[in-house]
């Protein structure tokens, strides 16, 4: 299989997931396939494949930011980090969904969260952190704690 194939493959595979997450989160089939460890292992091993494939590349490294974009033309390589990041931001989607459900955030906030998470991961992430604070004991708008 060629990397763009594969790119399109795992591309493709996670999309569902975010679906799952957005629609339905809390039902049993979506805590099953996105919350378990099924989807890192597969897109886990798909990553390591293309890593090792890529890292023969001249003047590749991971000490300099030159060395990074030296990696980053070889397809192999580019296709292991963007498989990267595809599962952690899955990771991280799910996590949000989880928390959110454990303090007790309505869905409909966390919405916009999962979809940054998804095209953005970071920024994603920083909404979900500065609305779980926004929410909580400490922050300026307060929800009921069923703890």
């Amino acid at each position: 299989m060629t990397p763009e194939l594969v790119f399109l493959i795992v591309n493709g595979s996670v999309i569902p997931f975010w679906l799952l997450l957005a629609i339905l989160p809390h039902w049993g089939p979506t805590q099953f396939l996105v919350h378990s460890v099924a989807i890192p292992l597969l897109l886990g091993v798909a990553y390591a494949w293309f890593l090792t494939q890529g890292l023969g590349v001249e003047g590749a490294s991971f000490s300099s930011l030159a060395g990074v974009q030296t990696f980053f033309t070889d397809d192999a390589a580019a296709l292991a980090g963007w498989i990267h990041y595809l599962v952690f931001d899955l990771f991280i989607g799910a996590w949000e969904v989880r928390d959110a459900r454990r303090r007790g955030i309505s869905h409909w906030f966390v919405l916009p969260c999962l979809f940054f998470t998804l095209m953005a991961g970071p920024i994603g992430l920083l909404l979900y952190l500065v609305l779980r604070f926004a929410l909580s004991r400490g922050g300026w708008l307060v929800i009921e704690d069923n703890a």
